[in-house]
This record gives structure tokens, sequence and C-alpha cells, in this order.
């Protein structure tokens, strides 16, 4: 059996047209029609990702996405209107690693989900710098994937821990966007640089930086950020 994809969507066409592409690449599929059901089928099956539509009929896809955060660090792609940036924004804030705008090609959809997958997968086998990282107050273990600030754990999502660790673990270095893009979500990321903006700032949120004197990631303008030296 292949990994498992939750998809949840209330409009059968693309429920079918979304099963039936990821079915014949291997994965096991599982479908939920709202999002109330979603929650008790993500926490019933434990999926390896969800495919998670924005507007669902009474819990909407933003309010699953921002539940699902506080409980898993599953990764999340949403399904958005192509005229609804603002989603596709606060999604990301949310903790949902990736969107893809309808109308959309089922083959960038499975070519997203793959990456995403892949991405976790190579990340999670990876024991090859699992070296704790302390930095003014802040602790990073790779091994246990937990962060912590002045002895509160700090409750990240898989991209926002894998964000943190390459800035905490390179002090000093400045990071362009596309750095990131390339390190955090891999070279068949489809996103654009803003992905990495939205992700840094509700980062900053969960370390309760000063946005005008950070603690710990500075913006480097014109290139990206940096996490600062001691």
């Amino acid at each position: 059996m292949g990994q498992r994809v939750l998809i949840v969507d209330d409009e059968a066409a693309i429920v079918e047209l979304v099963s039936y592409n990821l079915t014949r690449e291997g994965f096991d599929v599982i479908v939920s029609h709202d999002g109330a059901e979603a929650l008790k089928m993500a926490r019933r099956e434990a999926p390896d990702l969800v495919v998670l539509d924005v507007m669902l009929p009474g819990m909407s896809g933003l309010d699953v996405c921002r539940q699902l955060r506080r409980e898993t660090e599953i990764p999340i792609i949403l399904l958005t209107a192509r005229k609804d940036e603002v989603d596709r924004v606060l999604g990301l804030e949310l903790g949902a690693d990736d969107y893809v705008t309808k109308p959309f090609s089922p083959r960038e959809l499975v070519a997203r989900v793959k990456a995403i997958l892949r991405r976790t997968r190579a990340r999670e086998d990876d024991g090859s710098e699992s070296q704790e990282i302390t930095r003014t107050g802040l602790v990073v273990d790779p091994d246990r994937r937990i962060a912590s600030l002045d002895g509160r754990t700090l409750n990240l999502t898989f991209t926002e821990f894998e964000l943190l660790h390459i800035l905490a673990k390179n002090p000093g270095r400045a990071f362009t966007r596309d750095d990131l893009l390339m390190r955090v979500w891999g070279q068949d990321f489809f996103g654009d640089a803003r992905t990495v903006d939205v992700h840094v700032r509700h980062l900053r949120e969960k370390l309760l930086e000063d946005p005008q004197s950070p603690r710990f990631i500075e913006t480097v303008r014109g290139v990206g950020y940096r996490f600062r030296e001691s």
C-alpha cells in the first residue's frame, strides 16, 4: 500500500479527478466532502498528506487547516480559487505547506504531492545533522524535531521547523529567498519567493520577535534573511 492522501473537497468532479490521478501514481486515497468530517478522518486515518479545498460547506478549509496545525505536522496542500490570493496567503500563515489554484493541472498537483512527501521523508530519514543548536534562549533539536524558546516549546509546522533549523545553524549567513526555497522546499517547489516571506513572518510571531529589533531572524535588504549572531 502506498502513502495515504486525504482529499477534502465538496465538488465531486474534482474529487474524482484528483483521486484517479493519485491512485494511478500508487497513492492510497481517502476522501471527505466537508470540514468536520475531514478532521475526524485525519485523526482516525493518519494520512501522510492532505489536499484541502478552502471553500467547504460548514467548516471552511482554512478552519480545518488551523485545527490540524494545532494537532499535527501533517503536510497540507490548499486548493483555492484563482482570485482568492488572500486565502492563499492566509493559508500559508496558518501552516499550509503549499497551494494550488483552480482550475489546476492534475499533473501539477500530483507533482506537488510527490515533492512535499519526498522532502518530508528525506528530512525524517536524514540523521546527518542531528546536533542540537542553542542560541540565546532558543533550542533547536533536529533529532526530536522540537524547538523551544526560554523553556517554552514552540508549536512549529514541519516547514517552519526546517526554516528555523537552516537559519539557526548558520548564524550570520545571509540567505536569499531562492536559497531558502531550494533548501527548505526543494527544487520541485512550484511557488514563489513570497512563500518564504509568509513563513518567516509566521515564524517570527511564534518567536515573539519585535519586527523593529528582531532577537533572532534579521531581514537583509535586497537579499533575504539571516540568523542574528550572538
